[in-house]
């Protein structure tokens, strides 16, 4: 519509807020049972957004447009590669399981709490998890273009579960990412409303049936699509 970078990128934050709103409807039997994931999650997601969103307002209009084609690159590659980092997160798990536990007088001897130690990988995940939450969270404030693979991408590779359930709490915490940074905008930004207004009517209703398509699909049908649809963006971006 050849507004500029910046003012394009905040009015793109403001517009799509339906779209996501639209996204967590459509999944809602998959989140319905992930409340307090989303919750506990929601709190480093709404820091990381805040964070990228003031860092936006440091940077450039010349630097953001350069650098914003990398960074949809960056996106695409961290989820191409997810499935390969999680079967080796996995495997390294299910080695740790299969390793016989300590005698009981033995770890009484030692002072150590069995239930700890089974507890660690998880407690570990959880970590990892939130600090995955904050990273992406940093991105989507400061560029909201690709947020959902980032997002999808780090909480597969975090906290394994099946990728329809992920992408029913990426969708939420999206949500959550792109209020926050929307609500910065709206006080701080320059936001084309008339995009805006478009992109709000637009995205609401290709939210809610991607959402309902997208639980249809195969996994590897769905990765194809969204790989295939992310590289086009950075390739447009980069020769435009």
């Amino acid at each position: 519509m050849g507004l500029p970078a910046l003012r394009a990128n905040m009015t793109s934050t403001v517009g799509i807020w339906p779209g996501y709103l639209g996204g967590v409807a459509g999944f809602r039997s998959e989140v319905s049972d992930q409340t307090h994931r989303a919750l506990t999650l929601s709190v480093p997601a709404l820091l990381g957004a805040a964070l990228g969103s003031v860092l936006l307002f440091t940077t450039s209009e010349h630097t953001f447009a350069a650098v914003v084609p990398y960074l949809v690159f960056a996106a695409c590659l961290l989820f191409a590669v997810q499935p390969l980092v999680s079967r080796v997160v996995r495997g390294h798990a299910t080695i740790g399981a299969a390793s016989p536990a300590p005698a009981p007088a033995a770890a009484a001897g030692a002072g150590t709490d069995v239930g700890a130690v089974e507890s660690a990988p998880r407690s570990w995940r959880s970590v990892a998890g939130h600090a995955g939450t904050f990273a992406g969270s940093v991105y989507g404030g400061y560029f909201g273009a690709g947020l959902g693979v980032v997002l999808l991408a780090l909480l597969g590779l975090t906290l394994p579960d099946e990728l329809m359930r992920t992408n029913g709490l990426r969708t939420v915490l999206s949500l959550v990412v792109n209020t926050a940074a929307a609500l910065i905008f709206i006080v701080h930004g320059d936001i084309a409303w008339g995009d805006a207004g478009l992109l709000a009517l637009t995205s609401l209703v290709g939210g809610y049936f991607g959402a309902r398509v997208a639980r249809r699909l195969p996994p590897v049908v769905f990765r194809v699509l969204v790989l295939g649809l992310g590289l086009a963006t950075a390739i447009r971006l980069l020769v435009g």
